[in-house]
């Protein structure tokens, strides 16, 4: 009898053993996997950090190339709708009327995401035209007749394929994103209006 109590003495204390050992196994691989998630969660932090510092919108980024062309496009853009709009009142053509009507429409358009991009980067668009861009608006808005007429599709034919290389230039080498695919963006409204001026050109004549 007693040895039967010894026997089941000894099994209940191997028993416990074993549970022991099974907690503290399970405990140390609990352990174990915590540990190696933590260096993983760790770098993808660091990852997602490093990610959001190098997409946040810097005008300090900006390459001269960039600079140059935005101030560039935000003048050449008033002023197309400067004179637009005076084409669209002044012109005594109903083809050179509706010319000047299409290309303040679309200028402006382009000027507005020119300014959300710049607002975006707290960039500053310049606010007027420069001097030589003012006196052509001023020399067009004292001509009268068939020379506004023709003066303004000779403007908008001449701008535009200076405006067209400008754009050309800025979709290949440019280094900001958002400038380099508003100058792609733009480039196909910018030759629709050169073909469109020269087409008024030829009927002028």
């Amino acid at each position: 009898m007693k040895n039967s109590i010894l026997t089941l003495l000894a099994v209940a204390a191997m028993v416990s053993c074993n549970k022991k050992d099974s907690v503290s196994t399970n405990s140390s691989v609990d352990s174990t996997d915590m540990s190696s998630t933590a260096p993983m969660d760790s770098p993808q932090t660091l990852n997602d950090s490093a990610t959001v510092s190098s997409t946040v919108p810097d005008a300090k980024a900006l390459s001269t190339q960039d600079k140059t062309f935005v101030d560039a496009a935000a003048k050449g853009g008033m002023m197309e709708v400067m004179m637009g709009e005076l084409a669209a009142v002044n012109a005594t053509n109903a083809s050179v009327k509706s010319l000047g009507q299409m290309i303040a429409k679309d200028h402006k358009a382009a000027n507005e995401e020119l300014k959300k991009w710049a607002g975006s980067v707290n960039y500053s668009l310049p606010a007027s035209l420069d001097a030589s861009q003012q006196k052509m608006h001023d020399d067009l808005k004292a001509k009268k007749g068939a020379e506004f007429d023709k003066a303004y599709v000779d403007m908008m034919v001449n701008d535009h394929k200076k405006d067209i290389a400008a754009f050309k230039k800025e979709s290949t080498d440019g280094t900001d994103a958002n400038v380099k695919a508003f100058a792609t963006k733009t480039l196909p409204t910018l030759e629709n209006h050169l073909k469109e001026s020269e087409k008024v050109k030829s009927a002028l004549k």
